[in-house]
C-alpha cells in the first residue's frame, strides 16, 4: 500500500519548508544572495542539509522562491498603498522599505544573480510597471494627469526608484524621490 501523508505530516512538511524559506530570506537580507548557502540555511532552520533538497531542487530554486516571495510582498504592498493612499504614498513607502533594508533591496534589484533569479527579477519589474501603468492610466483617464503613455511613465518610475535608492547617491530623502517621479509625469507633489 502506498504511503499517504496525514494532515500532521503535511503540516510538519509545510512548517519545515516555511522555516527554510525564512532562514534563506534572513540570510539574503543580511548579505545578499552571495550569503545564500544551502548548508547554512539548513543550519539556521534547524534541519539537516539533505532536508533542503527534499523541499527545493537546489540552491537556484531556493533563491528564486525567496526572491519571488519577497518581491510579491513588495508588489502587494505597493498595490495596497496605491489603492488606498495614491501614488505619492506608494512611492514614499516603497522608498522607506528599501532604505530600511538596503542589503535586501540591493539583492532584489541589482545584485548579480544566476539566470533563474534574473528571469524572476525581470518578471517582477514588469509586475511593478504593469501595476503603476494601470494606476497612471486611470489617473490620465480621469484628467488628474496630463495625457501620456502610461506604460512608458510607469517603466520610468520603476527605473528611477531602483537607480536613486540603490545607486551611488547615498540615501536620498524619499520626499525628493517622490517629488521627482511626480514631476516627471506632470502630477502635483
Amino acid at each position: 500500500m502506498a504511503y499517504r501523508p496525514t494532515a500532521k505530516t503535511e503540516a510538519r512538511r509545510a512548517a519545515t519548508r516555511a522555516a527554510l524559506l525564512q532562514a534563506a530570506r534572513q540570510r539574503v537580507a543580511r548579505g545578499g544572495f552571495a550569503l545564500l548557502q544551502v548548508s547554512a540555511v539548513a543550519e539556521e532552520a534547524g534541519v539537516a542539509t539533505g532536508t533542503v533538497y527534499r523541499h527545493f531542487d537546489g540552491k537556484s530554486q531556493l533563491a528564486v522562491e525567496v526572491f519571488s516571495a519577497v518581491s510579491q510582498g513588495e508588489v502587494d504592498a505597493m498595490a495596497r498603498t496605491l489603492g488606498t493612499e495614491g501614488l505619492a504614498a506608494a512611492l514614499r513607502s516603497w522608498c522607506a522599505r528599501a532604505q530600511a533594508a538596503p542589503v535586501l533591496a540591493r539583492a532584489l534589484l541589482s545584485e548579480p544573480v544566476g539566470p533563474e533569479v534574473e528571469a524572476a527579477r525581470l518578471r517582477y519589474r514588469s509586475s511593478y510597471a504593469e501595476l503603476l501603468a494601470a494606476h497612471l492610466a486611470d489617473e490620465i483617464a480621469a484628467s488628474r494627469l496630463p495625457p501620456q503613455d502610461a506604460r512608458v511613465a510607469a517603466a520610468g518610475i520603476v527605473g528611477a526608484l531602483g537607480e536613486v535608492v540603490l545607486g551611488p547617491h547615498g540615501a536620498p530623502d524619499p520626499e525628493h524621490i517622490v517629488s521627482f517621479c511626480l514631476s516627471a509625469i506632470g502630477a502635483s507633489p
